[in-house]
């Protein structure tokens, strides 16, 4: 039986506002959107930003350095957080899945970016608990993250169910024998997990 639910964020319950920052931030500087992200998105994790080893400064540093791009640091962040729209129709779900009895929470590979998200547009109210990278130390690449979140929850594998839009990662947490849905929109998640999670 599942007795929680494991949500990643943007992707998921907000629009991708990393990715689609990113891209705009190249498209401003002429610089291949693609291309662009993926040297960014890789940095994230090689400089240790998302795990709490660096600050921002020297994140956003390190992207200029490898692609030339020209702008402040508070211009790059604002094109980011921004784009990070809420999806009302997820949260509905996720507060009837929570008034069902079971646990809801967010597991997030974000920055500081997500406390200061949660102050712009509140939703960590909405949520039992919010596992973070920035937090927790370590991110969805790291396989034991999973068992960690296990551990502070207090459950076995078998009974959270973890949502993300990542494939990577639901197959990180598929191995760690986490009940999984790879969410490719909310009409899709919504008849996926009606197969999974009945009401109490």
């Amino acid at each position: 039986m599942i007795r929680a639910v494991l949500f990643d964020f943007g992707g998921v319950l907000a629009e991708e506002g990393f990715r689609d920052g990113l891209k705009a931030i190249a498209r401003k500087n002429g610089l291949d959107p693609q291309g662009f992200y993926k040297i960014s998105a890789d940095l994230v994790y090689q400089t240790g930003y998302i795990t709490r080893k660096c600050a921002e400064h020297s994140y956003w540093n390190a992207v200029r350095k490898k692609t030339g791009v020209k702008g402040d640091d508070q211009e790059f962040r604002e094109e980011i957080l921004k784009r990070f729209k809420l999806r009302r129709r997820m949260i509905a779900v996720v507060e009837k899945i929570k008034s069902s009895g079971l646990i809801v929470a967010i597991l997030s590979d974000q920055t500081d970016w997500l406390d200061e998200l949660d102050q712009r547009i509140p939703f960590h109210h909405h949520f039992d608990y919010v596992f973070n990278s920035f937090h927790l130390g370590k991110t969805k690449r790291d396989p034991s993250i999973f068992r960690d979140v296990c551990d502070l929850l207090d459950l076995r594998p078998e009974e959270i169910l973890f949502v993300d839009d990542n494939l990577d990662n639901v197959k990180r947490a598929k191995i760690q024998g986490l009940r999984t849905i790879h969410f490719r929109g909310a009409r899709e998640f919504q008849i996926e997990i009606k197969k999974l999670v009945e009401p109490r």
